[in-house]
């Protein structure tokens, strides 16, 4: 995954930077099952995540469409809950 961040950089500064930072927290270690674990990211996440939400909101408030926001907020908020309809949905995809 390390090399892949690096690799994908290429060609624009933004995905230079960020793919910095994957590649770091890939490299501390490579067998991370998800950035949101990595405590660089999980720090800035949770830094940010009150901004986060009150975007999402004004543009829900306001009929905005943002699916990639607020998906990503709906993955984040299931992601660190231990018991969601999303655990059930999947402890049965499991069973089958």
């Amino acid at each position: 995954m390390a090399d892949v961040a690096r690799i994908w950089k290429g060609g624009c500064i933004i995905h230079a930077v960020f793919s910095d930072r994957i590649k770091k927290a890939y490299d501390r270690n490579p067998n991370l099952a998800n950035l949101l674990i990595d405590p660089e990211f999980a720090k800035g996440i949770m830094e940010q995540q009150s901004a986060w939400r009150k975007v999402v909101s004004f543009s829900v408030n306001s009929g905005i469409s943002m699916p990639g926001m607020s998906s990503s907020l709906a993955c984040f908020d299931s992601y660190r809950r231990e018991r969601l309809l999303d655990n059930l949905v999947q402890a049965q995809k499991d069973y089958f």
